[in-house]
């Protein structure tokens, strides 16, 4: 899998109609769910949770949880659905996850997130990956980030993803920990040099495609979250820089008439169709017309005819 350029999993963002959107952007771009409880996979409606559209390949699924064997089980059950990687998470510092023992806490905890890492790779054939933060709390950023990189690795994960940032987890919400703890990326280029032999990834405050390219001479590559979202259209530059492919010019307009079919696709089959607008939004950033068209996006459900609303928004778009 080439993870040189990568969209982070985001909470209440990265869902299957925010990828399909990525997609019309990117092609080459490596994906990611929002995180989903090994629980839910296992007792929820698997279906709903896990389904997702072809197009969203290369796409990796994000699990929380502690439990070997439930986290064994439900990526099992991932890999079924056709996910190219079970992606682990240790980096979330929400109080709810933090009451679920997992998450950023459990950097605390090595062993049991080796023995978590262990028990999926005995379950899956597809890659296993662990999303993490350089430290949590008091914990030292060289010595206690080595130790739990050398053990969750030597139980087989090859694919370190780390958010530049400690996490704090008391007195910061998750809001805070993603932009007050100060960023070092010097200490995530220092564990590429320490453990060569592993796929990293860095993580945290990248503003635009350009500059997060510059990272790549230090580590294998990038993931950009909340700046992907807010502003989606910079993505359309990701396969030209990142992957050396012809570089296509598209503009706003050509972007969401490519998403209409879905959305109409989505809306019959009853899916409201705020439910996917919202994820787009961000596309009409630094347009003329953008505060009239976030207006419009937000009032398509109630139309008989939203595809002819849609395409009057697009030709507004350029």
């Amino acid at each position: 899998m080439d993870r040189q350029f990568c969209v982070a999993p985001m909470m209440d963002r990265t869902d299957r109609h925010e990828r399909f959107f990525l997609r019309c952007l990117s092609k080459k771009a490596y994906l990611y769910t929002e995180m989903i409880n090994a629980n839910a996979v296992l007792f929820g409606n698997q279906n709903e949770l896990l389904k997702f559209n072809e197009c969203e390949h290369p796409l990796a699924i994000q699990l929380g949880g502690n439990d070997p064997i439930k986290l064994s089980e439900a990526a099992t059950i991932s890999e079924s659905y056709g996910y190219d990687e079970i992606n682990l998470n240790i980096g979330c510092p929400s109080t709810k996850v933090q009451n679920g023992d997992f998450g950023a806490i459990l950097m605390k905890n090595p062993n049991l997130v080796a023995k978590c890492v262990k028990a999926i790779k005995n379950k899956v054939n597809i890659p296993v990956s662990v999303k993490c933060r350089i430290g949590v709390d008091d914990m030292d950023e060289k010595k206690d980030l080595n130790t739990f990189i050398k053990k969750v690795s030597d139980s087989g994960c090859e694919v370190f993803i780390v958010h530049a940032r400690k996490a704090w987890l008391k007195g910061l919400s998750p809001k805070e920990n993603r932009n007050i703890p100060p960023l070092n990326y010097e200490r995530v280029y220092k564990l590429k040099d320490e453990f060569p032999h592993l796929e990293i990834i860095i993580n945290g405050g990248l503003e635009n495609i350009e500059d997060s390219k510059n990272h790549l001479t230090k580590v294998d590559g990038v993931m950009m979250g909340r700046k992907a979202y807010e502003n989606p259209f910079q993505l359309t530059k990701v396969d030209h820089l990142f992957y050396g492919m012809p570089f296509l010019s598209k503009t706003r307009k050509e972007v969401l008439l490519k998403m209409i079919p879905y959305i109409i696709q989505q809306h019959r089959a009853g899916v409201k169709i705020n439910l996917i607008s919202r994820h787009f939004i961000g596309l009409t950033k630094g347009t003329r017309f953008a505060k009239k068209i976030r207006s419009s996006l937000t009032n398509l459900n109630a139309l008989k005819e939203p595809e002819k609303k849609l395409i009057q928004i697009a030709n507004q778009l350029s």
